[in-house]
């Protein structure tokens, strides 16, 4: 009797454990699952579904360029010295040696040419906040003019304007920390709207500024505010948005199967979470290369904050213009003295304006669910040309904008077109008020013309490109039908029409109600009638009947010249064989070649 011994095969279960760090971040994951049962919140963010358009790209622009704010923001934090002591500059830079000067303004200078990378550090953060700045603007221009603001999302588009608010208020405090010339100017500007203010004025600057301008606490009380509370509201703000936007799903563009009830897209795991880390980088590596090759606020260009002097042509960040630019364009000689008092209409009357124009942007969407009576959820964007309204007032709205911002820089239009100070201010006047009426109504009739073209496409269908004779001699254009995929986009348009008010149990119709169906024709006089799907079925069946016509025409055409040179019958093949339509999202698939040619005699094969 033999025994014999078993040494066991390890390798096959060497091979079939896990890494060790799978293992480690399972065991980690299990642990906290256990514990809080997130696995579900997880697995079902992990599916949610987000429509893919690149107009989505443009809030997380903002999204990102914060998060490039917040790094770069907490680098300069360990170096930033929020104080207004008095000392003398001794760093790197020889031009400011000896300079008295504030602590902040000292400390800044040190992180600019005394710290390996803080000048470029400063320069990211300085530009990555106007980059958020400019992507929430540009994201909330995308959801106005889409419509993405109706009902359920109100509250959204509200939140997504007081962070506009906020990015600006933190954007200004920021500008204001390192107390050079430049900033000081602005902080005076300010100094100068708060006083204007009607009896609490004077009192409202001591507070701000720890008494008389410029005091000594205003560089530690705008630090406060833009490291600690600003931020916080900010990303607090952010979260709320993104939740509310989870909860009320992604609006997404019309299209096959896309209906208000269901979103056509990919999920958050892993295509669109791989999308937006990319894009995160694209965003960070952007900022950093307009940090490195373009230089912005110079701060040892103008020295510590002195009352006397004011740099000429020297401009705020781009989105403090308006403001600017208000002030600028106010009439002068308005200050009213009664009850004793100055009131400053120069200063109270930009503020009311700017303030009216704040307010009115807020709570737009309430004014159009107002007007129009719509109580339905909407979760399918519009095209802007189909609400045509809509369209224009936000364009009147941009220029108004755009008018007060272009004021902010009103001293340098004149000297570089060498115009008069006078002249340029006379002429934004104007246009204050001349543009934005002229921008309302030739954008409505722009978005008319455009659902008048949209309707001939359906109707009629797009041209071709192919020429045809006709046995009379006549040329046209042959029209093809539209692309099922793009007729979609064409027809889906909603329906609205003018409210019709009804008195009330005494008889009556009160003045809201008439002003509400004034405002609401004023709103849908000037419509198109979305087509019926009879009107497209009827138009489908006529341009098959014409292209069938004109398929006919030219092949007895063809067949006539055969036969009047003595050509032997040949099968005529439609001209369009193996023809791909060309829309706008199916390019043509056509390509031109030579044709075949037969020998002729007397050549020889090679």
């Amino acid at each position: 009797m033999s025994t014999a011994t078993v040494t066991p095969d390890t390798k096959g279960d060497k091979k079939s454990e896990k890494p060790l760090g799978g293992r480690f971040i399972g065991a980690t994951a299990n642990y906290i699952d256990e514990r809080t049962s997130l696995s579900g919140f997880v697995k079902e963010l992990g599916r949610k579904i987000f429509p893919d358009h690149w107009s989505f790209m443009l809030g997380e622009i903002a999204l990102w360029s914060f998060v490039v704010v917040l790094l770069s923001g907490t680098f300069l934090t360990f170096f930033f010295q929020a104080s207004m002591v008095e000392t003398h500059y001794t760093g790197a830079y020889a031009p400011m040696r000896g300079v008295e000067m504030s602590a902040a303004l000292e400390s800044t200078l040190r992180i600019s040419f005394d710290l390996r990378g803080g000048l470029l550090v400063r320069q990211i953060h300085h530009w990555a906040a106007l980059v958020f700045v400019a992507g929430i603007g540009v994201h909330m221009l995308r959801v106005f003019f889409t419509g993405a603001f109706r009902k359920p999302r109100e509250l959204n588009w509200v939140i997504g304007f007081v962070l506009f608010i906020l990015a600006m208020a933190e954007g200004f405090t920021g500008y204001s920390l390192p107390d050079d010339l430049l900033s000081g100017n602005g902080l005076r500007i300010i100094d100068g709207m708060v006083k204007g203010l009607p009896v609490i004025g004077t009192w409202t600057s001591f507070l701000l500024f720890g008494g008389e301008f410029p005091g000594t606490d205003i560089v530690g009380r705008l630090y406060t505010l833009h490291i600690l509370l600003l931020p916080a509201m900010v990303l607090a703000f952010v979260v709320i948005h993104l939740m509310l936007m989870i909860i009320n799903k992604h609006t997404q563009f019309a299209g096959p199967a896309r209906t208000n009830d269901n979103v056509v897209g990919y999920p958050m795991m892993p295509v669109y979470m791989s999308k937006m880390g990319g894009f995160l980088f694209i965003t960070f590596g952007t900022i950093v290369l307009i940090a490195t090759f373009f230089q912005i606020n110079p701060i040892w260009n103008y020295g510590p904050y002195d009352p006397s002097p004011v740099s000429a042509g020297t401009q705020p960040d781009w989105y403090i213009g308006f403001a600017d630019g208000a002030l600028r364009l106010a009439p002068p000689h308005l200050d009213v003295v009664f009850l004793d008092h100055t009131w400053s209409f120069g200063i109270i009357l930009p503020v009311l304006v700017l303030g009216l124009f704040i307010v009115l942007v807020a709570i737009y969407p309430f004014i159009e669910a107002w007007i129009t009576g719509d109580k339905r959820e909407h979760h399918i964007a519009q095209r802007p040309r189909n609400a045509a309204t809509r369209t224009a007032i936000g364009v009147a709205g941009v220029i108004f904008y755009a008018v007060l911002w272009a004021a902010a820089s009103s001293d340098l239009i004149a000297t570089h077109f060498m115009l008069t100070m006078e002249g340029v201010i006379h002429t934004l006047q104007a246009l204050l008020f001349v543009g934005p009426v002229l921008g309302y109504f030739i954008t409505k009739r722009i978005c008319i013309a455009l659902q008048k073209k949209d309707r001939e496409i359906v109707l009629h269908g797009y041209e071709s490109g192919r020429i045809v004779r006709l046995p009379g001699g006549e040329f046209i254009e042959v029209h093809k039908p539209v692309d099922v995929y793009d007729r979609w986009k064409l027809i889906d348009v909603d329906t609205y029409e003018p409210l019709v008010v009804r008195p009330n149990a005494k008889g009556r119709i009160p003045w809201t109600q008439n002003l509400r169906s004034a405002m609401s024709r004023w709103f849908f006089e000037d419509r198109l009638t979305p087509l019926t799907q009879a009107e497209i079925d009827t138009a489908d069946a006529h341009q098959q009947h014409v292209l069938h016509d004109v398929d006919e025409t030219a092949a007895a055409e063809i067949r006539g010249a055969h036969e009047r040179a003595g050509v032997a019958e040949e099968d005529i093949a439609p001209a369009d064989v193996d023809h791909v339509d060309e829309t706008p999202n199916t390019p043509s698939s056509v390509i031109a070649t030579d044709p075949v040619q037969k020998p002729k005699k007397g050549d020889r094969a090679e």
